[in-house]
């Protein structure tokens, strides 16, 4: 359990204030040469460190294994809508003629 919250903090402190960063439209000055669709990335971030929550949080709370199950695969939906933005994003910016 201790791991959990360890983990937990570490995502916190680290994804979600880069994820929300880049989704305003922050980012140091040499990303965006290499990354386009800024915001898109942003929100693939954010979409990302929600399975951290997702999956901890109801266990650490002592939540029915049901709905521990059910949050663990709402996270994993959230994950692969997060890398699908990603992917979009990257290949909205090839078909641009970005590199």
């Amino acid at each position: 359990m201790n791991w959990q919250w360890i983990g937990l903090t570490i995502f916190s402190l680290t994804l979600l204030p880069a994820g929300v960063a880049i989704a305003v439209g922050w980012a140091p000055a040499r990303l965006p040469a290499r990354l386009r669709p800024l915001r898109a990335y942003g929100w693939a971030l954010i979409a990302v460190y929600a399975v951290a929550p997702l999956n901890a949080v109801p266990r650490l709370a002592g939540a029915a294994p049901q709905v521990s199950l059910a949050l663990t695969a709402v996270a994993g939906i959230v994950a692969v809508a997060g890398c699908l933005l990603a992917a979009l994003a990257s290949l909205g910016r090839v078909r641009d003629g970005a590199r």
